[in-house]
């Protein structure tokens, strides 16, 4: 079966099918960043990059290697910069990679590529490298670029169904229960159940302090239960998702 991935094709085997077959190419954006306990710092960026590869097997399209460091973990949506293991890149710097990323895409010939965004910290970052890459490329140049963030497709009544008592919001799902069900469903391997804290929801005030306040993130960096995570939720989920980009590549780039 021919692979989607660009990383084991040849440089000569992923010229032909860009020249020849015009290929929608997928670039996951992640993070390395503490999931709690029970998840892997690479969580992020392998979910985005698992969901690339369903998505892209069903529209004959390819998957570009994930960018694994994002913007800056902060404490009401990751928890913040002050767990050993997080590693984050200044909002410039993310901006200049996803900039250099897409206009080497449009170098090989690329003219549909979609950024999939796995980590909630990213999205104006990579939205402004985007847009500086475009700029460069000036107007009239066939690439076209979909940004998305992969959880905004799940359904509401899947979410009422994984979220029976009450859906806290994506900010507070880190390390929780969307992720560590698809993590079950896609690499069981390396969840460890036995190891979820029992902490959240967590409170924060509406407002922000610098330097942060520490002491109001859950030890474990969870901020909310990642307890009833099973990999039937997650599949639930992962078949939202993928339908709906799908559906959303389909509207914009195949009509």
């Amino acid at each position: 079966m021919t692979t989607v991935r660009m990383d084991q094709l040849s440089w000569v085997e992923y010229a032909r099918r860009v020249r020849e077959e015009s290929p929608v190419v997928f670039l996951p954006c992640g993070a390395t960043e503490q999931h709690g306990p029970h998840l892997p710092l690479g969580t992020d960026a392998l979910l985005a990059s698992a969901l690339c590869e369903d998505v892209a097997a069903r529209l004959a399209g390819l998957v570009a290697p994930a960018l694994s460091y994002g913007y800056k973990s902060q404490p009401k949506c990751g928890g913040g910069q002050h767990f050993c293991g997080t590693t984050s890149l200044d909002g410039q710097t993310l901006s200049a990679l996803v900039r250099d990323a897409v206009r080497e895409f449009a170098r090989h010939g690329v003219t549909r590529l979609v950024l999939v965004d796995g980590h909630y910290e990213n999205q104006w970052f990579v939205s402004e490298g985007i847009q500086l890459a475009l700029r460069e490329l000036g107007d009239g140049h066939p690439l076209r670029v979909m940004r998305l963030e992969h959880w905004d497709f799940c359904t509401p009544a899947t979410l009422e169904a994984v979220f029976p008592d009450g859906f806290p919001g994506f900010a507070l799902e880190h390390a929780a229960v969307i992720e560590t069900s698809l993590m079950l469903h896609y690499l069981p391997q390396l969840v460890r159940l036995e190891l979820i804290p029992d902490d959240g929801p967590a409170e924060f005030p509406p407002y922000d302090i610098y330097p942060t306040r520490t002491e109001w993130v859950p030890p474990s960096g969870v901020l909310s239960s990642a307890r009833g995570s099973t990999a039937e939720k997650g599949a639930r989920m992962a078949a939202d998702i993928c339908e709906g980009i799908v559906a959303a590549v389909r509207q914009e780039f195949c009509r």
